[in-house]
């Protein structure tokens, strides 16, 4: 685990970090063993070529194995720590509310990851070019970015406080 952000890093609440951590622990335990034994249950079978059983089971592992290598870079290179709403700063980790375009708009700020996934919030990485605009900023503020299509897009931070999944 990294003490300083980077550009390889990612922040993370102990929540998520937590909750993460778990599901890498899953995976490369009980989550192999099972997968080992669809795999054998399915060899056991008979002829390889056209079981589908067996076929499907490598691609579940090949799909385990990737979200273990995902989560095991991911959770390698965080960056753990919440903002401090009472300072105002935005810092990823918090819910951030806008205006844009005369339209408010609630988002978390930073990774996916950090959301669960029950959570309905739209998620800017504070690499994004908003995520990167508001990042550092405090309440009150107003700045802006370039979008995508060239244009530049005022944004006024109405308010900001820590995720609480």
């Amino acid at each position: 685990m990294t003490s300083t952000a980077d550009t390889s890093s990612t922040f993370l609440t102990q929540e998520a970090y937590d909750r993460l951590k778990a599901e890498l622990d899953h995976l490369t335990g009980e989550g192999r063993h099972d997968i080992a034994q669809k795999i054998e249950e399915a060899r056991l079978e008979g002829d390889l070529k056209e079981n589908g059983g067996y076929h499907a089971a490598k691609e579940e592992q090949g799909k385990m194995e990737a979200r273990i290598r995902q989560l095991t870079q991911l959770l390698d290179n965080a960056v753990l720590g919440s903002g401090d709403p009472a300072k105002g700063t935005i810092t990823p980790g918090m819910v951030v509310s806008v205006e844009m375009f005369g339209d408010k708009e609630k988002f978390l700020l930073g990774s996916r990851e950090i959301a669960d996934g029950d959570s309905d919030l739209d998620v800017f990485s504070e690499k994004s070019p908003l995520g990167a605009a508001i990042n550092g900023k405090k309440v009150g503020d107003t700045t802006s970015y370039e979008a995508p299509n060239g244009k530049t897009v005022e944004v006024k931070i109405l308010e900001a406080e820590n995720y609480r999944p």
